[in-house]
């Protein structure tokens, strides 16, 4: 049911290492992405990919992870094995508008389905990202795709009196994220 995969889809900041995500499988989920609607119809965004270990590392090595934690992101044993980078190709469009939203979602969706999770990290080194994998110019980095088998838990929490949406770690390690209640996002019912 899609709205399973929705609560399933979470932000995930922790996996089982030892899962190897295959080639095939990410080559899978950009062929999701690519199915997506496009501002114009334009298709401006580009993809690399990486389940090389080496490769992973520098890619690691330019994110930032958990802004309400107190926490420098997973450990050695607890590390992404999978990341796609999305990339604006300026030579097709200057501006991706909204698309690197929906694409990253999508795969995320397509993520789920396949047993894995992942993180959407939009606070990235840039300019280090781009000259350790030698990313041409006219490429914008956009976001990058934290992709692999989940090694935590992460729970759905209704947002308290107090109105604050921060997420937490128990006792046990476990993730919490308050959401705000649906009648708190509705503004005016239709008639």
């Amino acid at each position: 049911m899609f709205k399973d995969l929705v609560r399933k889809n979470r932000s995930y900041r922790r996996f089982d290492q030892s899962f190897k995500i295959e080639d095939n499988t990410l080559y899978e989920l950009i062929e999701l992405a690519r199915m997506t609607p496009s501002a114009n119809n334009m298709q401006p965004l580009k993809y690399m990919l990486s389940v090389n270990p080496k490769r992973n590392e520098k890619i690691f090595s330019c994110l930032s992870w958990a802004a309400h934690l107190e926490w420098n992101g997973p450990e050695e044993g607890e590390k992404p094995t999978g990341y796609i980078i999305i990339l604006c190709d300026t030579a097709v469009k200057e501006d991706a508008g909204c698309d690197h939203g929906i694409v990253s979602q999508t795969i995320m969706l397509g993520a789920v389905e396949r047993g894995l999770g992942g993180c959407i990290i939009a606070s990235i080194k840039r300019e280090r990202l781009r000259h350790l994998l030698n990313i041409p110019e006219r490429y914008k980095i956009l976001l990058v795709l934290a992709l692999g088998k989940p090694a935590e838990q992460v729970v759905l929490e209704t947002v308290g009196d107090d109105g604050d949406t921060r997420y937490w770690r128990d006792a046990n390690e476990v993730h919490h994220v308050p959401k705000r209640s649906l009648e708190e996002l509705i503004i005016e019912a239709g008639d």
